[in-house]
């Protein structure tokens, strides 16, 4: 599965398939070798976060993108999955707004952040 197409579409359809909100895309292309796509979504509270995070891994899993790297998982305020070309930010919505992390990667940048 092509991270470019299918892989980033499985991801946001898992996030809004897990109610996270204010789900944002953020094209890496030629930007960074981290990855292709970052994208940063939010949960509701620590469980809701969680919930998010273990559905999107069995998700991954599910379609052979199961070997994602998790960091975060045990006290749900924020979760990073890295897949590989898809770099997956959970935060409950109080530590997403303190990081901020959506615009440091798209200071600057018009049309490479796509809102779900």
């Amino acid at each position: 599965m092509s991270a470019g197409g299918t892989a980033i579409d499985l991801v946001t359809q898992s996030l809004e398939d897990s109610k996270g909100e204010d789900i944002v895309s953020i094209d890496l292309s030629g930007k960074s070798a981290l990855a292709d796509f970052m994208v940063v979504v939010s949960g509701r509270s620590n469980r809701h976060v969680t919930a998010i995070a273990d559905h999107l891994l069995r998700h991954l899993k599910e379609h052979g993108l199961g070997n994602a790297k998790v960091e975060g998982l045990q006290n749900g305020d924020w979760v990073l999955i890295d897949a590989g070309d898809i770099i997956v930010h959970i935060f409950r919505p109080e530590i997403r707004s303190f990081y901020n992390i959506e615009k440091m990667w798209t200071v600057g940048d018009t049309g490479d952040a796509t809102i779900h």
